[in-house]
């Protein structure tokens, strides 16, 4: 034996003596070195071939020796006593020790593994020799533990559960541990799944409380591995029974049939209503003869309440029910008596911009027309009458009960103010008005409610040309006017506003005779002449020809110069004039009026012997004798 065999243990030495004389025994053949110059890699190497070649079958322990059957069973119970164990599997193991860090799990491995405390703390009832499922995480960490974790076992196990609940559509129960917003959270395996409100039933649910902590049974219907989400249905284990239920009332719908449901849903076109498994909607218009803005004004949820099938489809399944149709036709109740020209009081329950709709009683309803709700022909709608709400009377202006309709009107509330027009507003009367609007022709004026009248813009000022009547006034302001016409067929008064004053151009006749010569000053200048402005702001015009001035220039704007008036038209309220005339006076007209002088003259002196023959007598011989003599002379 070699120096440093010599010196190992005790332990090392016994070995190394049997397994040289079991390799003597069994393999003679092995040529082994001088003892002195062995070394310990050569006994190593030795070693492992003397292992490989070993015959265990002739190994005896007293001369006693196993059968095959006893060794085959015996290599088998020491085969069983370690597991084939591998990384991320789930398995059971028990419970070695428990401290307050961590808890020993024996799982029949060459060693134990090691699971947080903290992973066990929802269970205090475990102790020593229990068996629970870990999961494992690593085989050996750095301090050559074994790592486990029961909490991802029971993960692992409950996600392997949940997918072969969805692949084989199994019924699975879970209880319902919270809510969520659109709602509930359910614990299933262990996992949290979502419970969706619309998946809750078939009926609409609103108060999710309801279901918790109770225990329900469920359908996976949906596996988000992505996300690791769950989502499951109870509504799906009843649809199936629904469906038959549905095809069952369906086949006994009648059109006409009354039933009985209860108020599911509420929506602002109609109400849905449960009819035992199948739905039916009741639209708006059919829940109340009278007009409603919601259907929550008529029914509330789960409410009973009895309908009447009006339509149905048998292939979408969809009903048409009725509610107001089991209660009788208002407009079968409206008073007999009731006529044309009568009064009636309501309740305006809508307004449209051409008129407003009154309730007279539930079911029953007349239109007012705007042109209806005033005298006043000025267009508004009749939101500047009426609002929603309002309690009012009118008067009936047509009726048709077969048809149900009915027209009615408020201005006949009041008298017509065109009735007595010709007394109220007789011609050349004189009132205040109010300015409404402007046309490019006049102003329409307002002279009380439902009375109109047109001031035409030639009827606005005796001088002033006016353009535009904005010009001269604004909407809104009152102005003063004068009655000129009434026409009483087409309710129309023509109106006038400078006729509160004296015609100023009898004045000016008076003033601006032709020939007469006044200072006036050029304000404008065109190609045809020159506007000129005349004391008492009176403006005429000298066409181009009269002009020009005795020096040979032609007037400028702004000069003040003498202008003769050439002609005066009242009528056209006009004045032309000539500036040339003041310098370079006409000689034709000096001839005429020179001529027109003698004539005169000798009128004036005809008319004297005319005057003076008149006087004389034939008792005046004097005379007579004095006429001979001369006559006597001339015929001499």
């Amino acid at each position: 034996m070699s120096e440093e065999l010599l010196n190992a243990p005790e332990e090392t030495q016994e070995l190394e003596q049997n397994v040289e004389q079991t390799a003597e025994n069994t393999t003679p053949e092995v040529e082994v070195a001088p003892k002195k110059e062995r070394k310990l890699h050569d006994f190593t190497s030795a070693y492992a071939e003397a292992m490989e070649k070993f015959d265990w079958d002739k190994v005896s322990d007293h001369n006693d020796r196993y059968s095959k059957d006893e060794q085959a069973r015996l290599e088998d119970l020491y085969t069983k006593s370690f597991k084939s164990i591998d990384q991320d599997d789930v398995i059971k193991g028990k419970i070695v020790s428990i401290n307050e860090r961590e808890v020993v799990i024996n799982i029949g491995f060459k060693s134990d593994g090691v699971i947080n405390a903290s992973e066990l703390r929802y269970n205090h009832d475990l102790k020593i020799g229990d068996e629970i499922e870990v999961y494992v995480e690593s085989q050996e960490d750095a301090n050559g533990q074994m790592q486990l974790s029961h909490k991802r076992a029971l993960i692992l196990k409950s996600w392997q559960r949940v997918n072969e609940a969805y692949d084989n559509q199994e019924i699975i129960t879970g209880y319902v541990k919270g809510k969520t917003k659109g709602g509930l959270i359910v614990d299933v395996f262990g996992i949290e799944a979502f419970l969706p409100g619309s998946q809750i039933d078939v009926k609409q649910i609103r108060d999710y409380d309801i279901y918790l902590g109770k225990t329900m049974e469920f359908k996976v219907v949906k596996i988000n591995h992505d996300y690791k989400n769950v989502v499951v249905s109870h509504k799906a284990l009843i649809e199936a029974e629904i469906e038959a239920q549905k095809a069952e009332i369906i086949s006994k719908l009648e059109v006409g049939q009354i039933l009985e449901g209860t108020v599911k849903n509420i929506v602002s076109y109609g109400a849905f209503v449960d009819l035992g498994g199948l739905d039916g909607l009741i639209h708006i218009t059919d829940l109340s003869w009278g007009r409603i803005n919601h259907p929550s004004e008529v029914v509330e949820l789960d409410q009973k309440v009895n309908v009447v099938i009006l339509n149905f489809e048998e292939g979408k399944k969809r009903i048409a029910l009725g509610l107001k149709q089991l209660t009788p036709q208002p407009w079968e109740k409206l008073d007999p008596n009731l006529k044309v020209g009568d009064r009636v009081t309501g309740k305006v329950v809508v307004i449209t911009d051409y008129g407003a709709f009154v309730e007279i009683m539930p079911g029953v309803e007349g239109l007012i027309h705007v042109s209806e709700m005033s005298w006043s022909q000025h267009l508004r709608t009749a939101h500047d009458f009426l609002k929603v709400g309002d309690e009012i009377e009118a008067v009936v202006l047509t009726l048709d009960r077969e048809g149900q309709k009915m027209s009615l009107g408020i201005k006949q509330l009041i008298p017509d103010p065109w009735a007595n027009i010709l007394e109220k507003y007789p011609v050349g009367s004189k009132h205040t008005a109010t300015v409404r609007n402007f046309t490019t022709f006049g102003i329409f004026v307002e002279l009380e409610e439902g009375v109109d009248g047109l001031i035409h813009i030639s009827d606005l000022s005796w001088s002033k040309k006016i353009k535009h009547p904005a010009e001269f006034t604004k909407v809104g302001e009152s102005i003063e006017v004068v009655v000129l016409e009434v026409d009483t067929e087409n309710r129309r008064l023509s109106l006038g506003h400078k006729q509160l004053e004296e015609n100023p151009w009898d004045v000016y006749e008076t003033i601006f005779t032709v020939g007469s010569v006044h200072e006036g000053t050029v304000t404008s200048i065109n190609d045809k002449g020159a506007t000129i402005m005349l004391p008492n702001n009176i403006e005429g015009f000298a066409f181009s020809r009269h002009l020009a001035k005795e020096d040979k220039t032609q007037v400028k704007e702004g000069e003040t110069l003498p202008f003769m008036v050439v002609d005066f038209s009242k009528d056209a309220k006009k004045i032309h004039l000539s500036h040339t005339k003041t310098w370079q006076p006409d000689k034709e007209s000096e001839e005429k009026s020179k001529s027109d002088e003698d004539k005169q003259k000798e009128r004036d002196i005809q008319k004297v012997n005319e005057s003076n023959v008149e006087k004389a007598t034939l008792g005046d011989l004097n005379v007579l004798q004095s006429l001979k003599e001369d006559l006597e002379k001339e015929g001499k």
